[in-house]
């Protein structure tokens, strides 16, 4: 066992035990959270106008600071972008994380001195529970890999700019920066494919014990690597035991993976995103990821059904039940304030608080009031894969049908990029309407009252999915395709590219 892999125990014993101290009163520790948080920001224009300095419970902060996503918060956004100090926190942010938005274009996301360690230390931390709960560290003498954005920054306004794991990636701790790969002339490339091709000749040959990424991009990296050697992934890293992911629902791409690596391997699920690192899978094989209460975050759950209301309720952590749907809304020490970060969560369990990610809150189907989310359209396909077991999945997405002819009914339209397709396509289609029947009442009602025909299963042509992120500019790095559209934009377009 080499160095790294023998000083990791002690220092993964002594951060458990860190955690273990606020995990004892995960409540008290939210409120110590949001009073630190207002002392900070209560003298920021931001503060002012919203009068943070007499804010003394969760109640009156809900009162006094609304539930805003980035574009109702871009004009405080745009006054950090050009430079304005003491906006949202005091000071200038150290880095604006630039990320894909919505309705505003692209999104530039404030990383303050306070709030960079959430993200450096929360993927540690990760691993080094990682490391106490399994005893196994030698993945840390080996080569690790990361597949994030390209770390080159831009000056805004005097501020450093880029794409947060190209950013992060200016943090590797040295004792790491030597196992890293890609080198950072690969990693600075754009082009995507341009960029896999170069990692994959700076990796074959390497002894790889930790990849990390997204899992649609991973499988893209690890068909590289089979077609180039004509081997497994396992076979040609022996050394390669452990996948670390977030981003995205696993399980729909789990399959497929892991036949490319050809054996098991340990995994360990973030969930990081740009406006802060909120948790992580902190016991191997339990599902739920540990959520970070002590990290200069303060959270409030507002109930999804409930969410487009014009003073939607907000829960404390004290409020949450358990496998109930919550939109998700940040406050923190970056200077967010009142966030509606867009995720969906539902917690799995208390003492300790542990959450699976389920969604987006616009990421949602309901064209004909059916109401359904990503995590009801993921679990149907898994159990149908798991009846059709010839099935493997490349990717998919969920788009409505909607019909102005009475002969020709509406429905749902899946459309699917197959690995392996299903040896009868139309069985595939009852198993998939059938487990979302069950999963979601408002579905069934559709199809039992005829208003919705069973759903429509679209095969798409190898390729279709990364052909339309290709012509988006979307693809590779962090871009994710969405499980569900309330409109047929996504379906078109990988139609038309299909």
């Amino acid at each position: 066992m080499g160095l790294k892999s023998t000083l990791s125990r002690p220092l993964a014993a002594y951060i458990a035990r860190q955690y273990a101290q606020w995990q004892h009163d995960p409540i008290g520790t939210q409120q110590r959270v949001l009073r630190e948080l207002l002392e900070r920001g209560a003298n920021t224009a931001f503060g002012q106008a919203h009068h943070l300095g007499g804010v003394r419970t969760a109640q009156d902060f809900a009162w006094q600071v609304p539930v805003r996503d980035y574009e109702a918060l871009k004009p405080w956004f745009e006054r950090v972008k050009q430079g304005e100090a003491n906006v949202l926190w005091p000071g200038k942010p150290l880095y604006l994380a630039k990320t894909s938005g919505t309705t505003s274009g692209a999104k530039y996301i404030p990383l303050t001195k306070d709030s960079i360690p959430n993200h450096i230390n929360g993927a540690r931390d990760a691993l080094l529970h990682y490391v106490h709960k399994t005893g196994k560290s030698r993945f840390l003498d080996g080569k690790l890999m990361f597949l994030s954005g390209s770390p080159e920054l831009e000056m805004v306004s005097g501020i450093h700019t880029g794409r947060l794991s190209g950013i992060v990636n200016h943090h590797v701790p040295a004792y790491l920066r030597r196992n890293q790969l890609p080198s950072y002339a690969t990693n600075v490339i754009e082009d995507w494919e341009t960029k896999l091709d170069q990692i994959v000749d700076e990796t074959v040959n390497q002894p790889m014990t930790l990849i990390s990424g997204i899992p649609p991009w991973v499988q893209m990296y690890f068909d590289r690597i089979v077609e180039r050697t004509g081997r497994p992934v396992g076979e040609v890293f022996p050394g390669f035991d452990l996948f670390v992911y977030g981003g995205v629902n696993f399980e729909p791409y789990r399959k497929k993976l892991l036949e490319t690596i050809g054996r098991p391997v340990d995994s360990v699920e973030l969930f990081p995103a740009s406006e802060g690192f909120l948790a992580f899978q902190d016991e191997p094989g339990n599902p739920g990821l540990l959520l970070l209460l002590d990290a200069g975050i303060y959270y409030e759950f507002v109930p999804v059904e409930r969410f487009f209301e014009k003073n939607p309720p907000r829960c404390t952590l004290a409020d949450v039940e358990l496998d109930r749907q919550y939109a998700l809304v940040l406050s923190s020490n970056a200077g967010l304030w009142g966030y509606s970060l867009g995720d969906t969560v539902r917690f799995v369990s208390k003492y300790p608080f542990r959450v699976v990610v389920t969604g987006r809150i616009k990421h949602f189907l309901s064209a004909f009031g059916e109401h359904v989310i990503g995590e009801e359209v993921e679990q149907t396909l898994r159990e149908a894969m798991r009846q059709h077991p010839e099935v493997e999945v490349v990717e998919f997405t969920v788009a409505p049908q909607v019909s102005n002819n009475p002969a020709v009914p509406s429905r749902h339209q899946w459309l699917v990029e197959f690995a392996r397709p299903p040896h009868d396509a139309a069985a595939f289609a009852a198993t998939l309407d059938a487990g979302l029947r069950q999963r979601n009442v408002y579905y069934d009602d559709l199809l039992r009252g005829h208003i919705l025909a069973p759903l429509q299963l679209t095969p798409l042509p190898a390729g279709a999915f990364q052909r339309y992120m290709k012509s988006q500019g979307k693809l590779g790095g962090q871009n994710k395709v969405p499980r569900l559209s309330n409109d047929r934009t996504l379906a078109e377009g990988l139609l038309s590219v299909g």
